[in-house]
């Protein structure tokens, strides 16, 4: 069968192109084709979105509609936006990913948030804290609290080399490099405490249901980053005992999957029988992050 989204020379204006696109993104499944068509048209143009509306007679070149349908071709394989441009939007500022890590989601920006408000709770904003990013990916995490906490320093852990690269690279993007250190390591099992905040979106969908994800998520993201084990939670149990020591006064904020939350927290109150433990939703209201203080 031909390939809807080359075979037509048809697509020589803006507008042709986005409703043909969205046509065939739409009949391919791909959820809110019309946003992705109009995303990946616009920086195949060089426009940004609202002059690429702003301009729908405008003619698409024989080498722009080869690339156009390129990408459109990608996307709808269900390849997602964030891979097919090469970097993902977190907290305001854009990140370089790669094949080797997670593509950053919106509900992890609830981790940021509740670091900046413990932050601010802690009347931490002016002193030069110590921070850790356990299993750091891109470095979405450390590298956003860096820039935001100009006093602090931080150290990023990941047990992919691969990962590391784009997360150092990341850092020097937002000129933070200098203040940010990248070590190969799995889980806690180098400790260069003490710190005053760890962070960890740790792998925690349970390994049955990782078939059930959508293509974007389970056929681009890292498996090493999605699988949790046989319930979601091995991670967490693994890093639980080695907290105290790396972490003797300060908070461990952690993302957890929609129906962990309580899990989680059952978790670190046995292994750390903490003074304070929050747990924090996502701007769709689900329990997104467990937050907790410890105190030696």
């Amino acid at each position: 069968m031909a390939d809807p989204l080359t075979a037509s020379r048809d697509l020589t204006t803006i507008r042709t192109a986005i409703t043909h696109f969205t046509r065939t993104l739409t009949a391919a499944g791909v959820p809110d084709a019309a946003g992705d068509v109009r995303r990946l048209l616009a920086e195949t143009l060089g426009l940004s979105p609202a002059a690429l509306l702003a301009s729908p007679e405008r003619m698409l070149t024989e080498d722009e509609h080869e690339r156009a349908s390129g990408n459109m071709l990608r996307r709808a394989s269900r390849e997602p936006v964030s891979r097919i441009l090469g970097e993902r939007d977190f907290y305001g500022r854009a990140f370089a990913i790669s094949p080797a890590v997670l593509d950053p989601r919106p509900d992890t920006e609830t981790l940021i948030a509740t670091a900046l408000d413990i932050v601010a709770r802690e009347g931490w904003q002016r002193e030069p804290l110590r921070l850790l990013d356990v299993g750091t990916g891109s470095g979405c995490l450390i590298v956003t609290l860096l820039c935001e906490l100009p006093n602090a320093v931080g150290i990023g852990t990941d047990i992919s080399t691969a990962a590391l690269e784009v997360a150092h690279a990341n850092a020097v993007r937002h000129g933070v490099g200098g203040r940010t250190q990248f070590l190969q390591a799995d889980a806690l099992e180098i400790e260069t405490g003490p710190f005053h905040l760890m962070l960890t979106n740790p792998p925690y969908i349970a390994t049955s249901e990782i078939a059930n994800l959508d293509p974007e998520v389970r056929v681009h993201d890292p498996r090493l980053a999605l699988d949790g084990g046989a319930d979601g939670l091995d991670v967490y149990r693994r890093l639980t005992p080695r907290i105290a020591a790396a972490l003797p006064d300060g908070w461990f904020i952690c993302e957890v999957g929609y129906d962990q939350a309580g899990a989680v927290a059952d978790l670190l109150t046995t292994a750390l029988r903490p003074p304070q433990i929050e747990i924090h939703r996502d701007l769709a209201g689900q329990n997104r992050c467990v937050a907790v203080r410890t105190r030696s």
